[in-house]
């Protein structure tokens, strides 16, 4: 069954981005001339996707403001909002989406990591339409580093395109505990059951309904995947991640990379 729909949950707060995310949503920060939201937009339209549903807060009705205008930007891409009305952690965002995927398999994008194309994407379509089954993306980091992250059990070696059985996952393991080197980022491709797997979830110490939680008994279950990210990324949830992706997406954008790396030169000689 075809991919079809990207799934993106925008109705976090913002905390650390505050005061500036009081009167703009975090997502609608700028990279140079766009919004960071647009950039995730814009991948889903490069995979072939055709409908992105974003998963938003009545707090921030600029996001909906948004999804009307951008779409006359993204050619060929329809876009809807739908509400999480309340901040139950990243499961329950998915969940709140279930109507409008109907019974398809769909995409899930963070949009606080911006990709540099729509590759990785494609590739994680591609594999869950052969396979039947839900993709991860996927990023080798230092062993030191698996700590912070949920990180994969792989039930073999990665391909010679950079995809792995997955047997199961841990979250935030110790370092001596951790079963890979191989944290999952924010790019999911999932059959629509992972849905009944998050309505049958109990909320954990937080009060949150885990994603992870049912990805762990997709995985278990089989078939499930993931995909080796060989593409730039950049993790923009916190201040110095946006500083840092605004930087390196103003050195390659033509309109104004040569005075800016001019003056970025000159300002660091200083």
């Amino acid at each position: 069954m075809r991919v079809r729909t990207a799934v993106i949950p925008c109705a976090g707060k913002g905390t650390r981005f505050q005061p500036i995310t009081r009167t703009v949503p975090k997502e609608l920060l700028p990279m140079v001339a766009k919004p960071a939201l647009q950039l995730v937009v814009e991948e889903c339209a490069g995979a072939g996707i055709e409908h992105v549903v974003l998963v938003s807060s009545r707090a921030k009705p600029a996001i909906a403001g948004f999804a009307a205008d951008v779409v006359d930007h993204v050619p060929g891409l329809r876009i809807t909002v739908t509400y999480q009305d309340e901040p139950l952690g990243l499961g329950h965002a998915v969940g709140c989406a279930r109507r409008a995927v109907a019974g398809e398999p769909f995409a899930v994008l963070l949009p606080d990591e911006l990709m540099g194309d729509s590759s990785l994407l494609a590739q994680m379509i591609a594999v869950c339409e052969r396979t039947g089954g839900s993709v991860v993306g996927l990023k080798r980091v230092p062993r030191d580093e698996v700590g912070a992250y949920g990180v994969i059990d792989p039930a073999g070696e990665l391909d010679t395109d950079g995809v792995v059985a997955v047997r199961t996952m841990v979250e935030k393991p110790a370092v001596a505990e951790a079963p890979s080197d191989l944290i999952i980022i924010g790019r999911y491709v999932l059959t629509h059951e992972v849905l009944d797997l998050i309505d049958r979830l109990q909320p954990g110490a937080k009060g949150e309904i885990q994603l992870t939680d049912a990805l762990r008994t997709q995985a278990e279950a089989g078939p499930f995947h993931g995909v080796l990210s060989r593409i730039q990324r950049h993790d923009t949830g916190n201040p110095l991640g946006w500083l840092t992706a605004v930087v390196d997406l103003a050195l390659d954008d033509p309109a104004v990379s040569a005075p800016f790396d001019a003056w970025l030169r000159q300002r660091l000689a200083q």
